[in-house]
């Protein structure tokens, strides 16, 4: 009932519940409009009585659904400085919301819509690509080169709604994290020197510095882990052998049901070990 009530408020985005139980009832469903009521709050599915007019607007009602693997959702943001010399510049933050892996930081005197798609270019090559992006209505995020790039890709624009900081949550917290870890503890000379020292925090953010959100595991860590974990579930499945590296290596006859993927693994590896 939840989820159908969901299905419709999204299909129907300027629809209250009492138009939504009325589509309920449509399709048989023998349901009180004050639970509908209730359920459409709990779900924070509520509409704003008075809506300025905007062209792009969330693709979510209620919480945004919470990724279930990499490239699935993105979040995109900037950051404020300035240089020695008081000159200002901004660092451009993009964040994966399932990793928590950072896939780039740009630094740059001025930053348009344009620099941000061929940055996104750059990043993404010929590989996978997020399904969405949660930007805020920036004016570089609101532009028609990024709008194109988003459609020459296939990537959904997803904007929060203004002065929502929170529906964009995973940026906003790396964000912190690299003012006060980097931002605030160096002062760049120049935009090259800059670019130098993001580039190294960066890495350091990605390969070295635990997440206690991930298990106080590293996002690179977080991302191999789930890639063990799936040739292991891949294993159980087909009753393949599996290399020490986690990899299938012969078909067996067996089948194994019910088992934890680490554990047979593990099993496997220490089979392999034993003479």
């Amino acid at each position: 009932m939840r989820l159908r009530i969901r299905d419709l408020a999204h299909a129907r985005p300027r629809f209250g519940y009492q138009r939504i139980w009325v589509l309920l009832r449509r399709e048989g469903w023998g349901i009180n409009r004050k639970r509908v009521r209730r359920l459409y709050r709990l779900d924070g599915l509520q509409l704003r009585m008075r809506v300025h007019r905007r062209k792009h607007m969330a693709l979510h009602r209620g919480p945004a659904p919470v990724p279930v693997g990499p490239h699935e959702r993105w979040s995109m943001d900037f950051v404020h400085d300035s240089l020695a010399d008081g000159r200002p510049f901004r660092i451009l933050t993009v964040v994966d919301n399932w990793s928590r892996s950072s896939p780039v930081l740009e630094a740059g005197l001025r930053m348009t819509g344009e620099g941000v798609s061929q940055v996104l270019d750059r990043v993404l090559g010929d590989g996978p690509r997020p399904r969405s992006i949660t930007v805020d209505h920036g004016t570089e995020f609101q532009s028609r080169a990024l709008k194109d790039w988003a459609y020459r890709r296939g990537v959904q624009l997803d904007f929060i709604r203004p002065g929502k900081p929170v529906e964009n949550a995973f940026i906003e917290s790396f964000n912190g994290r690299l003012r006060d870890e980097c931002v605030n503890v160096h002062q760049f000379a120049s935009l090259t020197e800059a670019q130098a020292i993001l580039e190294v925090w960066r890495c350091d953010y990605n390969q070295q510095r635990p997440h206690s959100s991930l298990g106080d595991l590293t996002p690179d860590e977080f991302v191999g882990q789930r890639q063990v974990n799936r040739n292991a579930k891949e294993a159980l499945c087909s009753g393949s052998e599996l290399s020490p590296n986690g990899t299938n290596v012969r078909a067996t006859s067996c089948t194994f049901r019910n088992v934890d993927p680490m554990s047979f693994l593990m099993g496997k590896l220490l089979d392999r070990s034993i003479p």
